[in-house]
């Protein structure tokens, strides 16, 4: 390969690696909910990106291919702690400043439970459409419509109280 080939290709992976990586970092925090894990999880995430630079020739998909490979490698890591029955450790949480905290709306949508969590913020943090959603979440389209139904009336009644 021409030297000058492999410098593009990184500086592509380096400004791919910017544009991305707070998107990167939210939905891996959706998952993990604490900062060190959340890091741990963006930097597996790019790792993967750049160990095959060759899938991305459509630049259109590159975010939607990012969201989706974070979301799985953060739903292994979760499964595989809950093999081994290991907690994070919540004290490192409190000793960490991690910046401005999210507000109250987008603290309840994490308390959420996964498939309504995963659905409400890719469609109103990300801007995805029901049917990206659906190529993203692997749910047919119908699917995801319930869950984005069923997410925002659990999320009514966690913000105005029980009244229906």
């Amino acid at each position: 390969m021409d030297p000058s080939a492999a410098k593009r290709t990184k500086d592509d992976l380096y400004l791919l690696y910017q544009r991305h990586v707070k998107t990167v970092y939210r939905v891996c925090y959706l998952y993990m909910k604490n900062p060190q894990d959340t890091e741990d999880m963006v930097q597996s995430t790019f790792l993967k990106l750049f160990q095959y630079p060759g899938e991305f020739s459509d630049s259109e998909h590159e975010k939607a291919w990012l969201i989706v490979t974070a979301g799985n490698l953060c739903k292994d890591q979760l499964k595989s702690w809950w093999r081994k029955r290991r907690v994070p450790l919540e004290e490192s949480i409190q000793c960490q400043e991690v910046g401005p905290l999210p507000d109250e709306t987008l603290e309840k949508v994490l308390a959420l439970p996964p498939q309504y969590r995963e659905a409400l913020y890719l469609y109103y943090y990300e801007g995805y459409s029901t049917p990206e959603l659906a190529s993203i979440l692997h749910k047919k389209e119908a699917t995801v419509r319930s869950y984005l139904h069923r997410g925002r009336a659990l999320l009514k009644m966690e913000i105005g109280g029980n009244e229906p």
